[in-house]
C-alpha cells in the first residue's frame, strides 16, 4: 500500500517528463508558443516543451509538390483552353508560415490556381503554346512576391498540359497546313528568282565570250544524243546558224 503511494507520483512525474520531450528531424522545425504568445523556433534534434504552458507546432521545411487542378480559362483571343500545372514551394520562415496565415498549404494552392488563370488569360493561344518558359517565370515571380509575407518560397512553376477542344484542334491543323503551303510557295518563288539571276549572269557571260556559247551548244547536243539513242544529231557550226539568221534578217 505504501509502495503504491510512492509509485503513483513517480509515474506521473515520469509521464510528464516523457510528454515534454520532442524529437524533430533535420527537415523539421518547432514553433513554440508560451501561454499563447510566440516564443521561439526550435530544432532540429531533441527539445523540451513544458506541458500545459508551452505548445509546439511542427513545420516541414522540405519542398512541397502540388499539382494544380485543371483550370478552364479563356485566352485573350477568346479561345477556351484547359490548363494544368505543377507548383513547387517550401517554407523558409516557420514563424510567419504559422502566424501570418492559417493553413499556408491551402492558401498557397488557392493563390496558385487564381494566379494561373489570371496570367494565362492575358495572353493569346499562340503565346501559351510557344512561350511556356516565359509564362512559367511570370507566374512564379507573382506567386513568390505574394507568398513572401507568409514565409513561403515558390521555387518553380511548370505548365504541364494545355488542352483544346476538337474543333479548335482542327482549326489549328488547317492553319498549320496553310502556313506550310505558304512557306513552300515562298521557297519555290525564291528558287525561281535565284535561278533567273544565275541564268541572266550566264547569258551576259556567254554574250561577251562566244567560245562559252559554242561549248554550251556542244554540251546540249551531247545530252540530246545520250538521252535518245535512236536520234541522229548532225551538229552545225554556230557561224552557219548565224549566217542563216543574218540572211533572214536581210530578207
Amino acid at each position: 500500500m505504501y509502495l503504491l503511494e510512492y509509485l503513483t507520483p513517480a509515474i506521473l512525474i515520469l509521464a510528464v517528463i516523457i510528454s515534454a520531450i520532442r524529437i524533430l528531424r533535420e527537415y523539421e522545425r518547432g514553433v513554440i508558443f508560451f501561454l499563447g504568445r510566440f516564443q521561439m523556433v526550435k530544432g532540429p534534434g531533441l527539445i523540451i516543451v513544458i506541458p500545459f504552458i508551452q505548445k509546439m507546432v511542427r513545420v516541414d521545411l522540405r519542398v512541397v509538390t502540388y499539382d494544380i487542378p485543371t483550370q478552364d480559362l479563356i485566352s485573350r483571343d477568346n479561345v477556351t483552353v484547359h490548363v494544368s500545372a505543377v507548383l513547387y514551394f517550401r517554407v523558409v520562415d516557420p514563424e510567419r508560415a504559422i502566424i501570418q496565415v492559417e493553413q499556408f498549404f491551402v492558401a498557397t494552392s488557392e493563390l496558385a490556381q487564381t494566379t494561373l488563370r489570371s496570367v494565362l488569360g492575358q495572353h493569346d493561344l499562340d503565346e501559351m503554346l510557344s512561350q511556356r518558359e516565359k509564362l512559367n517565370a511570370d507566374i512564379q515571380n507573382i506567386l513568390d512576391e505574394q507568398t513572401a509575407s507568409w514565409g513561403i518560397k515558390v521555387t518553380n512553376v511548370e505548365i504541364k498540359h494545355i488542352d483544346l477542344n476538337e474543333s479548335m484542334v482542327r482549326a489549328i491543323a488547317k492553319q498549320a497546313e496553310a502556313e506550310r503551303e505558304r512557306r513552300a510557295k515562298v521557297i519555290h518563288a525564291e528558287g525561281e528568282l535565284q535561278a533567273s539571276k544565275k541564268l541572266l549572269e550566264a547569258a551576259e557571260i556567254m554574250s561577251k565570250n562566244p567560245q562559252t556559247l559554242q561549248l554550251r551548244y556542244l554540251q546540249t547536243l551531247n545530252d540530246i544524243s545520250s538521252e535518245n539513242a535512236t536520234t541522229i544529231v548532225f551538229p552545225l557550226p554556230l557561224e552557219v546558224m548565224k549566217s542563216f539568221s543574218d540572211f533572214q534578217v536581210a530578207d
